[in-house]
């Protein structure tokens, strides 16, 4: 991502921004809200000439709109993000019409910008010069890759090996090189994980046959196996040595924390109302919010206040386990400083 924030007075203001990649558009997708205002250039049908032969055509013509949003939806596998709204500014004002955002397009999103929205640019415009990190959970018979996007991982391949019916590779080291195969396209950096010794068995024959490989590979022990492998390796701190990117592991850890404090009855609440009021007593150290709630005015206007109170805030992607697990509490918890009731 690239930005271009202009002035900004009493949190209101313009932002220009420059999408380049799929995880660009999912910041987007939260940094554009309904009643945003946003101005994109975009094709518009226009009526031609009419004649007495021919009857009227219509053709579509790059034209620069404002849109007063209504509706986003983010379409991680078309790559596209989908903003509706209401022209307000160029040709047609008053009619409605759709801008399909993609990567290489520039946008201005004018609209009051909270410092989590400020924090969230600044890492998507960080993240742009790193390549992705995957991260290979292995163990005896199974093996998935996953790419670290912004927003969590994504499962990109899996194998399994055995002889039983339905295994894919016959031999554990069938196994390791359909994936060393795979991870032969791969440029960034690798993290090998799970359980047991397997990993170190796998990485030793990744080295051989790929000894001249020179982004880092780290190896990593881990409790559970699969998806909860990869969890583990981000509440570890890996991605913050490899890229700097601290986000992920922050939501594993402040959720880990804040189921941690529940069960030990330790201060903390969860659920809109509750947090509200712990806001309104000034008792709350750190906010979360899951992304899916950015889109209510009632959430808004809470983060607004813990902010002014000086209160921590750290919104969780819900496409990653910490965020899903926090939209089954009601989309908003709070770690506090004290118990207010």
């Amino acid at each position: 991502m690239k930005a271009d924030i202009g002035e900004i007075q009493r949190s209101y203001g313009e932002i220009k921004l420059f999408p380049e990649s799929s995880d660009d558009l999912w910041h987007l997708q939260h940094l554009i809200l309904p009643g945003s205002l946003v101005f994109a250039t975009t094709l518009r049908s226009v009526e031609g000439a009419s004649d007495k032969i021919r009857p009227e055509k219509q053709e579509k013509r790059p034209v620069r709109l404002g849109i007063r949003v209504e509706q986003i939806e983010f379409h991680e596998y078309a790559v596209r993000l989908r903003v509706f709204g209401l022209i307000e500014h160029g040709m047609d004002v008053g009619s409605h019409h759709t801008l399909n955002l993609e990567p290489g397009f520039e946008i201005s999103v004018i609209r009051s910008w909270h410092q989590a929205d400020l924090d969230r640019i600044d890492r998507a415009v960080k993240s742009a010069a790193a390549d992705s990190v995957h991260i290979l959970a292995i163990e005896e018979g199974d093996a998935e890759l996953y790419r670290m996007h912004s927003y969590g991982p994504h499962q990109i391949f899996s194998i399994t090996a055995g002889s039983g019916k339905g295994m894919e590779c016959s031999t554990r080291q069938d196994m390791y090189d359909a994936v060393i195969n795979v991870l032969a396209s791969v440029t960034g950096p690798i993290i090998i994980a799970g359980p047991g010794f397997i990993k170190e068995d796998f990485a030793k024959r990744f080295r051989s046959i790929q000894p001249d490989r020179t982004t880092p590979t780290l190896i990593l022990e881990t409790r559970r196996s699969g998806r909860g492998a990869v969890q583990e390796v981000i509440g570890q701190g890996a991605l913050e040595k490899l890229t700097g990117d601290l986000q992920l592991a922050r939501e594993v850890r402040y959720l880990d924390e804040l189921i941690a404090r529940i069960a030990r009855g330790d201060p903390a609440t969860y659920g809109e109302r509750e947090c509200a009021d712990a806001v309104k007593f000034g008792a709350v150290e750190t906010l979360l919010v899951a992304d899916s709630g950015l889109r209510s005015e009632s959430i808004t206007s809470i983060i607004e206040e813990a902010e002014q109170m000086r209160a921590g805030v750290v919104i969780l992607s819900t496409r990653f386990e910490p965020g899903e697990r926090l939209e089954k509490l009601g989309g908003i918890a709070a770690l506090l400083r004290y118990p207010i009731s």
